[in-house]
């Protein structure tokens, strides 16, 4: 059995001893102007960057949840190449119930259902398109997935979050300006209707050789989630919130949170000025290398702003549910070994956990998330560190770890310290395989 040590810390150069988390009082981006363009005061500001409350707010779930079901899930597909009949979504026992039940008792924090994937067909009746819920033989075209699943979440204590494909095979309008216009249509039905939404999940996803090509207005998507949904994070595609790069559940060994962003004068103005200052110059953009925000990086940067990472994976091969795949489920050690290097790697973990054809989870899944969250849960249990007490190189005396850390209390160090040591002395000898690292990123 695993057992672990936590230690938190926050290593700074300006003030010393320990601190209380009252409240963030800096920015999540930094304009690099003269005369502080030298790589060592671009690193400087750097640090003093610091998430929105929406992000570190979000950065504390550490782990959520995908649940991919919709058309593809009865078109037995992983990416449509037709468009299937609205007549074929019927789930026999649909139950958002058990979704979210599975889902808590798994340790998951918020549950992101794909609204609309590619194949563009709507999980609620949206009025407009005849491709949803809407036109199927569920529940004679009178039920709505969203609704319900919302439900659900609320019910377990879950946050919501919904993926809207911005790819959609299935519209007419895609590939034309019009597009943007109906895909802002359903954006705006999905966040006034169904309550407090905490991440909008766009999605890059797009067959290289699909003939139509859609210029996106990234712009206009974030304003309607603004002024619809202020607390809401966009990710994958929005400047809240970025794709790790890979869909294996492996995060990089250095996952940084502070990046470069491009700017252009008339860019550096906006960001002086908008409310939302980075949604106005941000783009998506492939964010796949293995240094995303070393010194080198930095170098030269005229802009910087905090971009931390979701790592997505799912507990399939594939991400809507086959049956053929019932055999091939990860195991729970696999499970585990993807939690320490996702979230072990400064990255919040969204599993998928697709439903079946009869709309439920299945006892495979369920099994393997049960003894996930047996294990996790038991390492993280009891922390031997609570009741020590910690030496500060070059100070006196010793300090009881439940003076300096917990409950928003932190310790950074005296200034002018660019290296410093903590000594931890337990009651007792004990044995332990987990020592967890935390940096009060709040403070920068």
């Amino acid at each position: 059995m695993r057992k672990y040590i936590l230690l938190a810390a926050a290593i700074s150069l300006s003030f010393s001893g320990v601190h209380s988390l009252r409240g963030q009082t800096g920015k999540n981006y930094a304009v690099i102007e003269p005369p502080d363009t030298t790589v060592t005061e671009i690193v400087d500001k750097a640090a003093h960057v610091v998430p929105s409350p929406q992000q570190y707010a979000w950065q504390k779930m550490e782990f959520n949840a995908f649940v991919h079901f919709g058309m593809n899930t009865f078109a037995s597909v992983e990416w449509a190449k037709e468009e299937a009949s609205s007549e074929l979504f019927n789930p026999t026992h649909l139950d958002c119930d058990q979704w979210a039940r599975v889902l808590k008792e798994a340790g998951v924090k918020m549950a992101i259902l794909t609204a609309k994937h590619e194949d563009g067909f709507c999980l609620w009746p949206s009025k407009y398109t005849k491709y949803s819920v809407k036109y199927s033989p569920w529940k004679d075209g009178k039920g709505d997935v969203v609704r319900e699943f919302v439900d659900a979440c609320h019910k377990y204590g879950l946050k919501v979050g919904l993926y809207l494909s911005p790819w959609d095979q299935a519209e007419p309008t895609y590939g034309t300006p019009a597009y943007n216009t109906y895909y802002e249509n359903q954006l705006t039905e999905l966040l006034t209707n169904y309550g407090p939404i905490t991440e909008v999940w766009f999605d890059g996803g797009k067959a290289p050789n699909y003939p139509k090509k859609q210029v996106y207005d990234w712009q206009a998507y974030y304003r309607i989630i603004r002024k619809l949904q202020p607390n809401a994070l966009i990710a994958i595609g929005g400047p809240d919130i970025r794709w790790v790069g890979t869909e294996s559940g492996y995060g990089r060994k250095t996952e940084w949170d502070v990046l470069p962003i491009d700017l252009s004068s008339l860019n550096a103005e906006q960001l002086r000025s908008s409310s939302h200052p980075v949604d106005e110059v941000f783009s998506p953009h492939d964010l796949m290398g293995e240094d995303l925000g070393s010194r080198a990086k930095l170098d030269g940067a005229k802009g910087l702003f905090w971009y931390p990472a979701e790592t997505d994976v799912t507990i399939r091969p594939g991400w809507f549910y086959h049956a053929s795949e019932d055999t091939a489920v990860k195991s729970v050690a696999k499970l585990v070994d993807i939690y320490f290097s996702s979230v072990g790697r400064n990255s919040v973990l969204l599993l998928n956990v697709p439903p079946d054809k009869e709309g439920l989870m299945t006892q495979h899944d369920i099994k393997s998330l049960e003894g996930f969250h047996k294990v996790i849960s038991e390492t993280f249990r009891e922390n031997y560190a609570t009741n020590a007490t910690v030496e500060i190189a070059g100070e006196k005396g010793e300090e009881k770890v439940s003076s300096m850390f917990g409950d928003g209390k932190y310790w950074i160090a005296g200034p002018g310290s660019d290296s410093a040591s903590l000594v931890f002395s337990l009651p007792k000898k004990e044995t332990f395989d987990v020592a967890m690292l935390q940096e009060e990123i709040t403070v920068g």
